[in-house]
């Protein structure tokens, strides 16, 4: 009877589902990838949001606003070196594709040591970028108190920080995400307790949220090393380390600068949009911080498609398996752009709720109402270039990456964001945005045919 019932609906069976519908056989493999990023990826703007809540209900909305503002400074000096976790994701995936087992341990030893000199060097010239970072920045004086406060405290988890890039890079690379969520978890859910006690119950305020996002830092890259030497031998350790010699660096190094360039470009105008909002008012730019809290949310989600992806991709260029790079741009790209639409509807029809939860100001709430709309355009358009990022950088295309993201910048972004400064109006300051994520779209997918080629 049941073999009777396949024969009449094939789609009965699993991999005849799969066919019948045109679902790739990896499907599976990169839900499970994709599923666990996003739980992942949700611990963080979950734990940032609580922050901007502990923060939005202070008497005071400096606090708000000069931990936005400080943001911008760490930005630059964190997420702008992101690129020891993209650079250590696709050359691992490779590897592990190609089935070479000291190459996967080369990548994490090789960017493990780079991100550790990073955040000692970091430690040790504090003070200057400090005075570097915030002299570039415009703000009201007890904005400006308010936001060295953070850094002053947020800066002491500059090398757990970079670690945890490399960790999670290799983690994500071997297709372990499931470690990559427990590290997620425990960091995120302590930066939460964290919170809650310097800010809440001890009345540190800016200062207690950048402390308590070092330490929750700090216990993360614990977690991290704890998993690693679960599995990692020394005696593997010792017999690959005699390939960590400077020449051998060259290759790591090359891709980690055109990744750098293009990681300090594109924050480089997220940054430009927050300051811009910044001398806009202090209201402009609590309003502003709170719908890119919200944006941030969505691009979580969307990233965690886009981690699943760069692990993917990676694998099937190790293997020489080219066939199914186009399989996997259609499945994450249609499940991505679903993902920004639904999510950017959700907060157009339901905004009042999360502008609640955020801050109990009221006087920015007209102006939330009728900003809330450029979420639209701004994630449908950015859903696409995330995923493809996500693609490119499987596949360590860091030229390309570099390239266009130098393009999006300074083409789509930068002369709108000029001309919404000197008219002081921030719907213009949202079209230069959305125009930049449809720079990223267009340039991004121009470049996929010749990845699919041989």
């Amino acid at each position: 009877m049941e073999s009777q019932l396949k024969k009449t609906a094939p789609w009965l069976n699993h991999n005849s589902f799969l066919h019948y519908f045109n679902i790739p056989p990896f499907f599976n493999r990169f839900l499970r990838l994709a599923l666990i990023n996003i739980l992942s990826n949700l611990m963080v703007p979950l734990a940032g949001l609580l922050s901007v809540a502990f923060l939005g209900h202070l008497q005071a909305i400096h606090h708000l606003a000069g931990v936005t503002l400080a943001t911008i400074v760490f930005n630059y000096l964190y997420r702008a070196l992101g690129f020891l976790r993209m650079g250590t994701t696709g050359v691992t995936a490779q590897a592990v594709g190609r089935d070479a087992k000291d190459d996967v341990l080369l990548a994490l030893l090789r960017n493990g040591l780079l991100a550790l000199a990073l955040g000692l060097g970091i430690l040790l010239l504090q003070y200057p970028l400090r005075v570097v970072g915030f002299s570039l920045l415009s703000a009201a004086p007890m904005v400006k108190a308010s936001a060295q406060g953070y850094y002053d405290a947020r800066i002491l988890g500059a090398p757990a920080v970079f670690l945890n890039f490399v960790l999670i890079g290799w983690f994500l690379g071997r297709e372990q995400s499931g470690k990559v969520l427990l590290m997620s978890i425990v960091g995120n859910g302590a930066n939460i307790v964290f919170d809650y006690l310097l800010i809440v119950r001890w009345g540190l305020e800016s200062g207690g949220a950048g402390l308590a996002t070092s330490m929750s830092q700090i216990l993360m890259a614990l977690v991290g090393i704890i998993f690693v030497l679960k599995e990692v031998k020394l005696s593997d350790v010792i017999k690959v380390s005699k390939r960590l010699k400077p020449s051998a660096f060259r290759n790591t190094l090359t891709l980690n600068r055109d990744l750098f360039i293009r990681t300090l470009v594109l924050l480089s105008a997220f940054s430009l949009f927050t300051n811009l909002s910044a001398a806009m008012g202090t209201e402009t730019l609590a309003e502003n911080a709170v719908l890119l809290q919200i944006f941030s949310l969505a691009v979580y989600l969307i990233d965690g498609l886009a981690f699943a992806t760069e692990s993917l991709a990676g694998n099937f260029k190790g293997k020489a398996a080219k066939q199914d790079l186009q399989p996997l741009l259609k499945l994450a790209g249609t499940i991505g752009l679903s993902v920004g639409l639904i999510s950017a509807t959700a907060f157009i029809l339901f905004p009042e709720p999360l502008f609640t939860l955020l801050t109990n100001h009221q006087e920015i709430f007209p102006s939330l109402n009728a900003h809330v709309y450029w979420l639209l355009p701004v994630l449908v358009f950015g859903s696409i270039a995330f995923i493809l990022d996500g693609y490119f950088l499987g596949l360590a295309e860091g030229v390309m990456l570099r390239n266009t993201a130098l393009s999006s910048t300074f083409l789509g972004f930068v002369p709108l964001a000029v001309m919404a400064w000197q008219l002081n109006d921030s719907d213009l300051l949202w079209l230069a945005l959305t125009c930049f994520m449809v720079f990223r779209s267009i340039l991004l997918g121009f470049k996929v045919p010749q990845t699919l080629k041989g």
